[in-house]
């Protein structure tokens, strides 16, 4: 399968890029996402989060971070593709994961990086991605979320940009969707805590899109302290 690097796309180019990106972004894609919530199930246990402001807030602290981190390292992932360096690649996905400091952050990029490439081989008839799960089977490479995205968004000529926002959008709602399970807050809330912090995105974006790989970080001690609260806590609804 070719990879389409022209960003002079016609309209029905563009049109398909946004059903692609509205498939591989969808909260019910079966890639464990309903497993995690991002550490805010211990944010609820301890009080942090306990109503609509709060929570709002927590979403927007952990799309900051992963703007800063897991987006930086999708974009250079992406980029490595489209270059043809496959030892960048495995690079960026070790970079990553050097980032992910407690236990159940790793799991969850992992875990969920692996099942979205068990799925979408399935799906898209592309070299790249065969050998990219062929990769993680052996244990030669992590296989970090994002750059599983990064690998799938690319070789179906999906921007830099707008992988990074299906990925920021997946952030939100996986946290959103975990919270509707944890607290009381209606879907209404929901629904208006994500169109409030989707505003913040295309800045998010920019930001991760121009970053060099030296400025991805992960340092979020509040959410590793909650990570460090959730492995022994006595009731768990989610793994992370």
């Amino acid at each position: 399968m070719s990879i389409n690097t022209n960003t002079g796309f016609d309209e029905p180019h563009r049109l398909l890029h946004l059903v692609r990106v509205l498939q591989f972004g969808d909260s019910m894609l079966p890639v464990g996402a309903f497993s995690f919530s991002c550490g805010v199930e211990s944010a609820i246990q301890v009080g942090l989060v306990h109503d609509v402001e709060t929570l709002k807030a927590f979403v927007e602290t952990s799309l900051n971070q992963a703007a800063h981190c897991d987006a930086i390292g999708l974009a250079h992932a992406q980029r490595a593709l489209m270059e043809g360096n496959r030892e960048q690649i495995l690079r960026v996905d070790r970079e990553i994961l050097n980032r992910k400091l407690n236990d159940e952050s790793r799991v969850m990029t992992q875990r969920m990086g692996k099942k979205l490439l068990e799925m979408t081989v399935h799906v898209i008839d592309a070299e790249v991605l065969t050998w990219w799960l062929g990769n993680i089977k052996a244990g030669a490479t992590p296989g970090c979320f994002p750059v599983s995205q990064a690998l799938i968004m690319g070789v179906q000529g999906v921007t830099v940009q707008e992988a990074i926002a299906m990925h920021q959008y997946g952030v939100a709602m996986t946290i959103l969707s975990a919270a509707q399970r944890l607290m009381r807050i209606t879907h209404f809330d929901s629904q208006k805590i994500l169109f409030e912090v989707n505003k913040s995105i295309p800045d998010f974006c920019e930001l991760a899109a121009n970053a060099d790989i030296s400025e991805m970080a992960s340092y979020t001690p509040l959410i590793d302290i909650l990570a460090a609260v959730h492995v022994d806590a006595h009731v768990r609804l989610f793994m992370n």
